[in-house]
């Protein structure tokens, strides 16, 4: 893998819920430095973001429903609407594991199916976050399934603010899953180079990490 293959991989990502303008902008600054492939902020940041990022290639990804995914379907659809209004080219949002955990698959298939409609709509890449940590293997599979049917962009592993984040385990289970239709996106815990690279050999696409610039430091004193 060259440079700049890796720094492509990420989502840098700044989602702690006191964050401030002076750590947006040297979030966005440290983006368009290293050129990775998006920042990734709670909803509220899109237009900041968008403005510090204005003439770069780094997308501006928000985080929709999150961290839980207890809002109802209208609400999501509506803060996927208003972040895409706000600038935003990607969207990553959380299913509602209660719907998920009761069976009612229809439920998460039309939440699922409304925001990716969205997205499409406007050109915006979908990402849909399954909170792994909390899913069985067969709730995993589930989703997987309900995905290939609506077709996202990304399935992702986690939003690092549950119990556990992404594990290879997970990444190679949701990409035998979805094959070469889907993309699949590794995040939570994913803090070195060692662990970014398994990730991808695993089959992620995409990682979602706050030490993009710490793993891109350690690839480049390994290339010396």
């Amino acid at each position: 893998m060259e440079l700049k293959d890796l720094v492509k991989l990420f989502d840098h990502t700044y989602l702690k819920p006191y964050a401030t303008r002076a750590d947006l902008k040297k979030l966005c600054e440290e983006a368009k430095e290293y050129d990775f492939a998006m920042v990734a902020v709670n909803s509220v940041q899109t237009k900041r973001c968008a403005e510090f990022l204005k003439g770069s290639s780094v997308h501006v990804g928000a985080a929709i429903s999150f961290p839980l995914g207890q809002t109802t379907i209208e609400t999501k659809v509506f803060e996927t609407e208003n972040a895409i209004k706000n600038e935003a080219d990607e969207i990553d949002y959380v299913v509602n594991l209660t719907e998920l955990k009761e069976g009612n698959y229809t439920y998460i298939q039309e939440e699922m199916g409304r925001i990716v409609s969205v997205c499409r709509e406007h050109g915006v890449i979908s990402k849909v976050i399954f909170e792994n940590c909390f899913l069985t293997e067969e709730e995993k599979k589930t989703l997987c399934r309900i995905a290939l049917k609506e077709r996202p962009d990304y399935i992702k592993t986690s939003t690092g603010f549950g119990t556990g984040g992404a594990t290879l385990a997970d990444v190679k289970l949701m990409k035998s899953m979805v094959g070469d239709v889907l993309k699949v996106k590794a995040a939570g815990g994913i803090r070195d180079l060692d662990t970014c690279l398994a990730m991808v050999e695993a089959g992620a696409e995409r990682i979602g990490t706050s030490a993009s610039i710490a793993i891109t430091k350690e690839f480049k004193s390994r290339r010396k």
